[in-house]
C-alpha cells in the first residue's frame, strides 16, 4: 500500500496554491480561470492560429468541392467568402466567454449542462480529437514522404514490405512515422509560448503558396480553362444552384464546427478582446479566402502545364518533380513547398487536436492529466486509431466524421443561448469547481433541460446524414434539404428549445456571479468593469475564506 501511495503521489499533479492552482477532482492549473500573467496572446497569435488552420491542403482544395457539383468559379468563391465570414462570426460568439471570464470549453459547459452532464459534450470532443489527430498525422505523413523523395528520389520506388492485410504501402507508412516523431517534441510547448511557431510557419507557408501560384502562372503563361468554369449542374443532380450554395455554406461551417465549439480554450489566452477580434477576423476571413483562391489559380494554371487538373498538393508536387526523376531545381522547389505544407499541418494538428485534446482530457481527470499529458495521450492514440485503415478503407466512416457538425451545432446553440440570453454574460466562477452547494450542480449534476434541447437540435437532420453517408440513389428530398441546412437548424432549434424550457422551468438567479475575484483572474480594469472586488484589494483574506464569503449577487449589475 505504501508503494502504491508513492506511485499515485508521483503521478499526481501539484499546482502552486499561492497562485490558486489547486488540484482536485474538478480543477488543476490548466482548468482554472487564467490569471493575467498567463494571458500572453496578442493579435498576431490569433492571426497565426487561424492562418495555420487555413494554410492547409483541405482549404486549398475547397473550390474543387463546389466545382465538381456543377457550380461556377464565381459561385464557389462566393460560398467560400460567406462561409469564412460566418466562421469568424460564430467563432467570436462562442469564444467571448473565454475573453471575459478566462475559462475554456471544458469548464464553460459546466454551467450549461451541469457539473457531471458536462462530460457529454466533453466526450464527443475527445473522440473527435483522437480520430482527427490520427487522420491529420497520416495526411502530414504523405507530405513528409514527398519531402524525402525530393532529397532521395529512389524513395518513391521503395519496395512495399507490408503485408497485404494493411491497406497502405511502406512509402506512406514511413512518412507517417517520421511526421509523428517530428511532431512529438512540440507537444511540450505550452500554448502561452506559441508565438514564434505561429510567426515562422504562417509566413513560410503563406509565401510558399504565393510563390507556387506565381511560378505556375509564369510557366503556363496565364490561367487554364478551369478558371473559366461556368455553372453546369448535371440534369441528374435534382438540385438548383441555390440549394447547392446553401449546402456549401453548411459544409464550410460544419468542417470547422469542432474548432468553433472549443474556441474559448484559446481565446482565454488573449491579452484582451481586441486582440482576438483583430487576429481572428483578419486571418479567418482574409487568409482563409486567399488560400482557396491561390489553390484554384494554381490548379488552373497547372492544368495548362500538365494537361490535367491536380487538386491534391502531394500529387501535384510529385508530378512537378516527375516522381523524383526531375532536375535538382525542381526537387528543391518541391521540398520547400511540401515542407511548408507539412509544418502547417503539424502545428494545425498540435493546436486543434493534440492541445485541445489535452485540455479536454484534463477535464476528465484533473488530478492526473494536464495539457501536456493529455496532448501526449491524444498523440499516442493515433497508433490505436490506425489512420491507414480509416483513410484507405473506411471512406464512409470519414464521411460521418466530416458531418459530425450535425451533433456539434446544437451544442453551440446551447452555449450561445445560455451565456448571452439566460445568464446575461455572467458566470459564478467559484461554483464551477465544486459540487457542494454549487448553483451549477442542478439535479444530481445534470441540467435536464440541456438534454432534450440537444436531442431536438440534431433529430431533424440526422436522417439526411444517414442517407448521404450511405449514398442512397434516390433519398427523400426533405431529408436532404434539412441536412443541407444542418448547422443552422441545429444551432437555432436547440437554442430556442433550451430557452423555452428555461422559461417554463426556470432556474433562479442564473445571472449571479462572485462579488470577489476568488482566483486572482482579473486585471484592475476588468474587475472594475465587472463590479468585482480583487483579492489584492482585500488584504488578509485567505482563499478559503473568500470562497465561503461569496454571496449571491442580487443587484443584477448591468455593467456588461
Amino acid at each position: 500500500m505504501a508503494l502504491k501511495h508513492r506511485v499515485v503521489e508521483n503521478i499526481r499533479l501539484h499546482g502552486d496554491e499561492a497562485q490558486h492552482e489547486q488540484t482536485d477532482s474538478w480543477s488543476n492549473r490548466d482548468l482554472i480561470p487564467l490569471p493575467p500573467s498567463r494571458r500572453t496572446w496578442g493579435w498576431f497569435h490569433f492571426f497565426g492560429f487561424w492562418a495555420i488552420s487555413s494554410l492547409n491542403i483541405s482549404n486549398w482544395q475547397t473550390p474543387n468541392t463546389f466545382l465538381t457539383r456543377g457550380l461556377s468559379v464565381g459561385q464557389s468563391m462566393m460560398i467560400i467568402v460567406l462561409g469564412r465570414l460566418l466562421i469568424a462570426m460564430f467563432s467570436t460568439l462562442i469564444a467571448w466567454c473565454g475573453l471575459e471570464w478566462h475559462i475554456g470549453f471544458t469548464v464553460q459547459n459546466r454551467y450549461t449542462w451541469g457539473m457531471r452532464a458536462s462530460y457529454i459534450p466533453l466526450l464527443q470532443r475527445i473522440l473527435l480529437n483522437f480520430i482527427w489527430n490520427a487522420v491529420q498525422c497520416w495526411n502530414g505523413g504523405r507530405l513528409v514522404a514527398v519531402c524525402v523523395t525530393a532529397i532521395w528520389p529512389s524513395f518513391a520506388r521503395i519496395r512495399n514490405t507490408l503485408p497485404a492485410s494493411m491497406p497502405t504501402t511502406t512509402y506512406e507508412f514511413i512518412g507517417f512515422v517520421i511526421f509523428w516523431f517530428l511532431s512529438t517534441p512540440f507537444l511540450w510547448i505550452r500554448p502561452e509560448k506559441f508565438k514564434l511557431p505561429f510567426q515562422v510557419i504562417s509566413i513560410y507557408c503563406g509565401l510558399g503558396m504565393l510563390c507556387w501560384m506565381i511560378w505556375a502562372l509564369a510557366r503556363a503563361k496565364g490561367v487554364g480553362l478551369l478558371w473559366d468554369t461556368e455553372e453546369n449542374i448535371p440534369a441528374a443532380s435534382g438540385w438548383n444552384s441555390s440549394w447547392l450554395i446553401m449546402s456549401g455554406i453548411n459544409q464550410m461551417l460544419g468542417g470547422i464546427a469542432a474548432g468553433i465549439t472549443n474556441g474559448s480554450d484559446f481565446s482565454r489566452y488573449a491579452q484582451g478582446p481586441k486582440h482576438y477580434v483583430a487576429g481572428t477576423i483578419s486571418s479567418a476571413l482574409v487568409t482563409g479566402t486567399m488560400v482557396s483562391f491561390v489553390g484554384l489559380v494554381t490548379a488552373s494554371a497547372c492544368q495548362k502545364i500538365y494537361g490535367q487538373v491536380y487538386w491534391n498538393p502531394p500529387d501535384l508536387l510529385m508530378v512537378m518533380m516527375d516522381n523524383g526523376n526531375g532536375s535538382s531545381k525542381s526537387r528543391a522547389g518541391v521540398f520547400f513547398l511540401s515542407a511548408g505544407f507539412a509544418l502547417t499541418g503539424m502545428f494545425e494538428n498540435i493546436c486543434g487536436n493534440a492541445v485541445a485534446g489535452g485540455i479536454d482530457l484534463a477535464g476528465l481527470f484533473p488530478r492526473y492529466i494536464d495539457i501536456r499529458r493529455g496532448a501526449m495521450i491524444t498523440f499516442v492514440a493515433a497508433w490505436v486509431v490506425q489512420p491507414w485503415q480509416l483513410i484507405n478503407r473506411a471512406t464512409t466512416f470519414i464521411a460521418v466524421l466530416s458531418s459530425f457538425s450535425v451533433f456539434l451545432a446544437p451544442i453551440i446553440g446551447l452555449m450561445a443561448c445560455d451565456y448571452y440570453i439566460l445568464r446575461k454574460r455572467k458566470v459564478r466562477l467559484s461554483h464551477l469547481y465544486r459540487t457542494e452547494d454549487s448553483c451549477y450542480y442542478f439535479w444530481h449534476g445534470l441540467n435536464w433541460r440541456a438534454i432534450p434541447a440537444w436531442l431536438c437540435g440534431w433529430a431533424p437532420t440526422v436522417g439526411g446524414l444517414v442517407v448521404n453517408v450511405r449514398g442512397d440513389f434516390n433519398p427523400p428530398r426533405a431529408l436532404v434539404q434539412l441536412y443541407y441546412m444542418a448547422f443552422f437548424i441545429g444551432f437555432f432549434t436547440s437554442a430556442t428549445i433550451f430557452l423555452i424550457l428555461n422559461k417554463l422551468f426556470p432556474v433562479h438567479d442564473m445571472d449571479q456571479y462572485d462579488d470577489i475575484d476568488v482566483y486572482g483572474t482579473f486585471t484592475e480594469a476588468e474587475a472594475r468593469k465587472l463590479g468585482v472586488i480583487r483579492l489584492d484589494d482585500s488584504p488578509g483574506m485567505a482563499i478559503d475564506e473568500s470562497v465561503e464569503s461569496v454571496t449571491v449577487n442580487d443587484r443584477r449589475k448591468e455593467k456588461f
